[in-house]
């Protein structure tokens, strides 16, 4: 790298919180901020993060994952594959997913506006980080508002508040006008990664995928 300073870096992630990919995503992306900082490719970073609801139509209190998988994958085999794929991904990047945990597929509407309220005043990804977990390793349900509430205090956040909020319906416009953005914009699958608001990555692309964009970004500053 030139000896020229690196300039600020601002990257908007487009995911969902039941998405096993955009997991896997952040943790190359966690990996590829590394690589970029080892190389001087950015300076300071910000990174945001947008709701994309894979499936907005499901009802607020879920469905039964079972069959939930069954009626998109088609059965159970083919839902075992897709796990066996998930489950060797996540070994790669140190996510040891515990998918037959999950007895429900979620509705993430509240999840989405659990984020966006912490992103508000502070930094979400230690709620992020905790909302994937909880659903992934924990078998938790990130439908539920009272889990949505303790999830977000054991992200350092004041679970009273977040439940108020979540009881109240704050944040709610905001979420849905975000995903008409991404829709707009022509965002069909997440996660989806833009750096800079100039250069965009589609999907869970490997940690130097993501650091080129990085650097390509970085030098043509904010768009």
């Amino acid at each position: 790298m030139s000896g020229s300073p690196a300039l600020p870096l601002t990257i908007d992630v487009i995911s969902d919180v039941v998405c096993p990919w955009c997991y896997i995503g952040k943790r190359r992306l966690e990996a590829a901020l590394a690589l970029a900082a080892q190389e001087g490719a950015a300076g300071e970073v910000s990174v945001r993060w947008h709701p994309f609801e894979l499936n907005p139509e499901l009802p607020a209190a879920g469905l039964d994952r079972r069959a939930y998988l069954e009626a998109k994958f088609g059965g159970p085999e083919r839902a075992a594959e897709i796990y066996e794929r998930l489950r060797a991904a996540g070994a790669t990047v140190g996510i040891p997913f515990a998918l037959d945990r999950i007895a429900r597929q979620p509705n993430t509407r509240d999840a989405h506006r659990l984020v966006a309220w912490a992103q508000a005043h502070g930094n979400a990804e230690p709620l992020v980080e905790r909302l994937f977990a909880a659903y992934f390793l924990e078998g938790r349900n990130p439908g539920e508002r009272d889990v949505l509430a303790a999830i977000a205090g054991e992200a350092g956040e004041d679970s009273a508040a977040a439940r108020a909020m979540l009881e109240s319906g704050e944040g709610r416009d905001a979420v849905e006008a975000s995903e008409r953005r991404a829709q707009e914009i022509g965002i069909g699958g997440v996660p989806f990664f833009i750096f800079n608001g100039r250069l965009a990555v589609s999907g869970a692309q490997e940690p130097r995928v993501l650091a080129q964009a990085m650097a390509e970004a970085a030098k043509g500053g904010n768009g």
